[in-house]
């Protein structure tokens, strides 16, 4: 497992080269609130017949250390700087992101933090923009209760990883993604997790999404799926509509049927096909 400090932080990551000897722009793969870099595997694996593939887990979350002890901040913008002090560092000029959920979100602010290296972005089950306050107000309070009540016998707990399988999901997962998730969810460090979350759904960072979105140059796709309710389509739909990509016939939005919320390993098959989609048009049009 690789590390690499940032910002003083020790991050680990997973950089697999790809199988072409084509010369393609490295994926970057973001994983979202209370997960890993192990999520992508599926993906990444697939993706690297043509593509090299950089998977890393995010400050405080994984194999990735806590966050900074002095003046701790946890905001998107934030982690966007861990992310592009990353492509410095391994020296990747050319990058296409792709985030899930919480992840998508960081991935949105990267593309604005370090524009030269980041040719566009692909978001999973994210989107956002819609401000409605007593919903937030219940999903903070939820989230922080989450963290600060969760044991750490957790992953002792009989048949804990077979509920897990069928948390945010339309169809059960296999087990070994509930015993994945128990641990990520056990692992993750209260200050980065309590952090990353308060500060994402302030109505200032919510609202801030599809102006951001709005603003950017790159060409910036969104999947949605039909029985995500943690991010429903409507919401990821919303934000879309705000690159101008949209205006032709929502070009930028796609849609995955019978998945929920974690479509990298509930429909790896399809969410690659998409990925692959998308790229490939860019290419081509470069060449």
């Amino acid at each position: 497992m690789p590390l690499l400090d940032i910002h003083g932080v020790t991050h680990a990551y997973d950089f697999l080269p790809s199988q072409s000897e084509k010369n393609a722009p490295v994926l970057v793969f973001i994983h979202g609130w209370l997960l890993s870099r192990q999520y992508w595997q599926p993906l990444a694996e697939k993706l690297t017949v043509a593509y090299p593939c950089l998977c890393y887990d995010l400050r405080g979350f994984g194999d990735s250390k806590k966050g900074l002890t002095t003046n701790p901040d946890y905001s998107l913008e934030s982690y966007a700087h861990d992310l592009s002090c990353l492509l410095a560092q391994l020296e990747i000029d050319e990058a296409w992101l792709i985030g899930h959920s919480l992840g998508g979100s960081i991935a949105l602010w990267g593309a604005k933090c370090c524009a030269e290296r980041v040719k566009g972005v692909i978001c999973l089950n994210a989107g956002g923009g819609v401000y409605l306050k007593e919903e937030f107000d219940r999903f903070r309070k939820a989230g922080q209760q989450l963290i600060k009540y969760r044991p750490q016998w957790l992953p002792y707990l009989p048949f804990i990883n077979f509920l897990f399988t069928r948390v945010m999901v339309a169809q059960p997962l296999p087990l070994r993604w509930g015993k994945q998730r128990v641990i990520d969810f056990v692992k993750a460090d209260a200050l980065a997790a309590v952090g990353s979350l308060l500060d994402s759904t302030t109505e200032r960072e919510v609202h801030r999404l599809p102006q951001l979105v709005s603003e950017l140059k790159q060409p910036i796709h969104f999947v949605a799926a039909d029985k995500d309710t943690v991010m429903e389509p409507k919401y990821v739909g919303h934000l879309a509509s705000f690159h101008y990509l949209f205006a032709n016939c929502g070009e930028n939005l796609r849609q995955i049927s019978n998945c929920g919320h974690m479509s990298m390993v509930e429909k790896p098959n399809e969410v690659t096909k998409i990925i692959e989609d998308i790229l490939s048009s860019y290419l081509a049009f470069d060449s």
